[in-house]
C-alpha cells in the first residue's frame, strides 16, 4: 500500500473519530490548536494576591496567563488582533471566568501587547510545543 493511501486512510479515520489534525505551523512550533476570542489582563491587585491555581506565585511582570483547560506549563503564543503584537506566555492559572474571554494574561504581558487601557481585546492563541 502506498504512503499516500495510508495517509489518506489515516485522515479519514481521524475525521470520523473527531481527532484534531495538525495545521501547517511554521518551523513545527505549533501543535495545531488555535483559539480565537477575547483576551483580558489581571494583576496581583485584581487577583486579590499572588496565589495561582498551579501553586506558582503570581507576578505582574511574569510572562504568564490563565486558561480554563490547558495544562499548567503549556506555552502559548498570544496575538493581539487589534495591533498584531504577539507574546509567548506560560499557563500557570485558571480563568478567565467571563463568557467570551479565552485567556487572561499578566498585566506585564498586557503592556507588551499594548492593551492595558482597553482591558479586553480580540485575540488568537496558538498552543506551542
Amino acid at each position: 500500500m502506498s504512503v499516500a493511501r495510508v495517509l489518506g486512510i489515516a485522515l479519514v479515520i481521524a475525521g470520523l473519530t473527531g481527532c484534531e489534525t495538525l495545521t501547517g505551523e511554521i518551523a513545527g512550533q505549533g501543535t495545531g490548536r488555535v483559539e480565537s476570542g477575547k483576551m483580558s489582563w489581571y494583576s496581583v491587585k485584581t487577583n486579590g494576591g499572588t496565589a495561582t491555581a498551579s501553586g506558582e506565585k503570581f507576578s505582574d511582570s511574569a510572562q504568564t496567563a490563565a486558561h480554563r483547560t490547558l495544562p499548567f506549563g503549556t506555552k502559548v503564543k498570544v496575538t493581539n488582533l487589534e495591533n498584531g503584537k504577539t507574546a509567548v506566555v506560560r499557563i500557570t492559572d485558571r480563568g478567565p471566568f467571563i463568557k467570551g474571554r479565552i485567556i487572561d494574561v499578566s498585566i506585564g504581558v498586557a503592556r507588551d501587547l499594548d492593551f492595558v487601557g482597553r482591558g479586553v481585546v480580540p485575540c488568537k492563541i496558538e498552543v506551542l510545543r
